[in-house]
């Protein structure tokens, strides 16, 4: 499924982001990507963490989000060099208006989407979610999903990620990327 496709000759040429909300596979899937295509694969939010020396629950707590996102922008921007690579992005980066703007002009954008079930599965597995950890995750990804999932869909691609392997997805995205 698929929505507004760039030129063709852009798949050839730019980095590749992928965006959706948190337990998608963005980071796993873009592993796998990143070998098939035979790219560099880079995680944002793991290149946040080396920036600023500290996980992403600690930066949440000594600084807040905004600050969060705003060095999130910053990483992100410079990630967009231009040089042809996979980037995973943190499930909030699309959201901000300036980071989303430089995204899809400087990438070919790709939104991976889930059902809240196949969320709630994933985000259990890990307890590095800052924003889960303030009441019920099934409740905070409902509330997140229905308000970013608008602005995913702003995204030149779109892929369903079911319950499936990450191998079913990644299948999806090489063909919408054909």
């Amino acid at each position: 499924m698929n929505s507004i496709r760039p030129p063709s000759d852009d798949l050839k040429a730019k980095p590749i982001a992928l965006v959706g909300m948190m337990g998608v596979g963005k980071t796993s899937i873009g592993k796998r990507l990143a070998q098939k295509l035979d790219l560099p694969f880079v995680d944002a939010d793991q290149e946040i963490v080396d920036a600023a020396g500290l996980s992403i629950p600690e930066i949440f707590e000594k600084f807040g989000e905004p600050h969060f996102r705003d060095g999130e922008r910053r990483v992100i921007a410079r990630l967009l060099d231009g040089s042809r690579k996979i980037i995973a992005t943190g499930g909030g980066a699309f959201i901000n208006s300036e980071t989303r703007q430089l995204m899809l002009d400087r990438a070919i954008v790709i939104w991976l989407d889930a059902d809240i079930n196949t969320l709630v599965e994933r985000t259990a597995r890990k307890n590095d979610r800052p924003l889960l950890a303030q009441g019920d995750p099934r409740e905070i990804l409902t509330r997140l999903a229905a308000e970013r999932n608008p602005i995913y869909a702003e995204a030149h691609i779109h892929v369903k990620s079911l319950s499936n392997p990450h191998e079913a997805t990644l299948d999806k995205i090489l063909k919408a990327l054909k």
